[in-house]
């Protein structure tokens, strides 16, 4: 539902992507879903678009805040929550 308040550079955080979600993916620096694996629509299509994604992170969405500044490292799958 707040797909629209996306902004360039953002860090998508969110429960799963879909086909409707892969425009947004050119202006993102990231992604973060709950759910997935190496299939997934978000592994996919990050990978196409040369950006960074770690799927399966489980309550991401309640660890993440919405605003709150993140750095994801696709490589190793770590996220760093910044004070």
């Amino acid at each position: 539902s707040q797909i629209g308040t996306l902004k360039e550079n953002d860090i998508l955080v969110t429960r799963f992507t879909d086909t409707g979600w892969t425009p947004k993916f050119a202006i993102l620096s990231g992604i973060v879903t709950e759910y997935g694996g190496i299939l997934c629509h978000a592994a996919i299509v990050s990978r196409e678009y040369g950006i960074p994604a770690i799927v399966s992170c489980h309550d991401a969405m309640k660890k993440i805040k919405d605003g709150q500044r993140i750095t994801i490292d696709g490589t190793t799958g770590y996220i760093t929550i910044e004070e």
